[in-house]
């Protein structure tokens, strides 16, 4: 079930945890910053990471339950995986990017935008330039689809 309104409300509740991180604790609702934290933090700075970062996981989770998605099943999330090496090696480049980029995209393009940060906005830029090169390589250049 993918209504019009489901996006609308999926960003509207991203915003709405932005907000809400940054006015009660004065923290920036960047993703990769927060799990980076909660393995080096110290010892009161790891909870509401750990917190936060169990809520998203678990949100996740809820709403395949509530919409059953029968495409995002384990099983079938498993049948349709790219082969072990490619999912490390995207995810050692996404790592590096993140770290590269000093943030990611939650942190510049939710965050930073909203702060209007000169850095996200560039982040942001390069961020969408990727992911519109990457698009056309993948539909276009032979690559898995």
């Amino acid at each position: 079930m993918n209504l019009p309104w489901s996006a609308a409300a999926g960003g509207a509740l991203i915003g709405a945890a932005a907000v809400l991180l940054l006015a009660t604790i004065g923290r920036v609702a960047g993703i990769s910053g927060i799990t980076a934290g909660s393995l080096r933090a110290g010892k009161g700075e790891r909870a509401w990471r750990w917190a936060f970062l169990a809520g998203l996981t678990a949100s996740a989770g809820l709403v395949l339950w509530w919409q059953s998605v029968p495409e995002a099943s384990p099983r079938a999330l498993l049948r349709d995986a790219l082969p072990a090496w490619q999912l490390m090696g995207a995810g050692l480049l996404v790592g590096f990017g993140t770290r590269l980029g000093n943030g990611c995209t939650s942190g510049h393009g939710v965050c930073g935008m909203a702060r209007a940060s000169k850095r996200s906005l560039a982040a942001v830029l390069v961020f969408m330039a990727c992911a519109m090169l990457t698009t056309f390589l993948v539909r276009h250049g032979g690559g898995p689809t």
